[in-house]
């Protein structure tokens, strides 16, 4: 069973991840690959952080912690050593983890009251890390604020705020530093206003990508090319010109029934997306789709 079309197209593996009894899959929010191919989902079940390697065999779990919280979920390389950043929407925190769940920076609420207060939560949904360190957490479920920080966690700027003027956002879901470009910039998914936005990495608005989305979740880059998740039942490709190159699974119908995203099971078909969450892409170009569902969904594509 394939989809794509043109120069991507893919063989989906059917029954990928071989999920063990000792794990109990909620909503996959994350899905990240390593430097040796295996691959980590983030999910809202217990343990909340499950690794398998790339034939979907189980090879650990940990992450009790997260559970109910599990969304943002990021692997970063720093030198020759890989670290997982993650986002805990109950806990309202973003965390620095090791590969192996060891954590090393914790930053919570950021101290701006004007911002932040008991009625108005802070709510992080995702986090990305630029060349130079700095860390950018989004509050996409919250008051809809980028916040920026150093490597070691030092604050230095925030901005944002609800609407959808040049600046202002609607749900920043995810976000991501774009490197294919003369200069780095930040591209945010600002999903409830269905468009990227992008930024320069102080903070300053630079345009607007309209065209070709649906509710965009995250980001992953893989070579030019740059992969996210339409909620809205797909997942696109774009080229290094920001230009459409497919869409992958896409089903126009499934967010449009009552109940969506928790559809009857029976709904569910290999080769169509029902709510795509979290992408990544292996080193043989393979794309990983984790779906936000109660019961968890996660689908291996292997290129063509």
């Amino acid at each position: 069973m394939r989809v794509g079309n043109g120069t991507h197209v893919y063989e989906v593996a059917e029954g990928w991840a071989k999920v063990p009894s000792s794990v109990t899959l909620g909503y996959t929010h994350g899905i990240v690959v390593d430097g040796e191919d295996n691959v980590y989902v983030f999910h809202t079940g217990t343990p909340s952080v499950v690794k398998f390697n790339a034939q979907g065999e189980y090879l650990t779990s940990w992450g009790e912690q997260f559970e109910g919280g599990a969304h943002g979920f990021y692997l970063h390389k720093e030198g020759e050593q890989e670290f997982l950043y993650i986002t805990d929407t109950k806990r309202g925190v973003m965390e620095k983890l090791t590969t192996d769940g060891q954590a090393l920076l914790t930053l919570g609420t950021p101290d701006l009251p004007d911002v932040y207060s008991e009625d108005r939560k802070y709510v992080p949904t995702d986090v990305c890390v630029a060349p130079n360190g700095d860390i950018y957490v989004t509050d996409g479920y919250g008051q809809h604020y980028i916040h920026q920080y150093d490597a070691r966690g030092g604050y230095i700027r925030s901005w944002g705020g609800t609407g959808s003027d040049p600046g202002r956002m609607k749900c920043p879901h995810g976000i991501s530093i774009d490197l294919r470009g003369p200069e780095p910039e930040l591209y945010v998914a600002d999903r409830g206003n269905f468009r990227i936005q992008v930024f320069t990495l102080d903070g300053v608005h630079k345009r607007f990508i309209v065209d070709d989305m649906d509710m965009p979740c995250s980001f992953y880059y893989d070579g030019d090319e740059v992969f996210f998740p339409d909620l809205h039942s797909r997942v696109t490709i774009f080229d290094k010109n920001d230009r459409l190159i497919t869409h992958l699974g896409e089903d126009q119908q499934a967010y449009k029934k009552e109940g969506w995203p928790n559809l009857p099971l029976d709904y569910f078909r290999p080769n169509k997306f029902s709510s795509p969450h979290g992408v990544c892409v292996d080193s043989q170009h393979n794309v990983y789709v984790a779906e936000w569902t109660k019961d968890g969904r996660i689908t291996k594509l292997i290129r063509q």
